[in-house]
């Protein structure tokens, strides 16, 4: 049975103490709560690796 994870490809989450939103690209090596994020500085596509427990949820603005 596999292991559910608590961030879905393309979520918005940003980091505990503050930053940019960024998008989840997945998780990274074998534990469910780690993840890979990418976000944009400026122009720069910029990507990062982070533990689920630094990360919140961005909820999406209403459209």
């Amino acid at each position: 049975m596999p292991k559910e994870t608590l961030f879905k490809v393309g979520d918005l989450v940003k980091i505990k103490s503050g930053g940019p939103v960024m998008t989840v690209r997945g998780n990274y090596g074998s534990d469910i709560k780690n993840f890979e994020c990418q976000w944009f500085a400026g122009k720069k596509l910029e990507m990062g690796r982070f533990p689920s427990d630094s990360l919140v949820p961005v909820e999406d603005e209403p459209k």
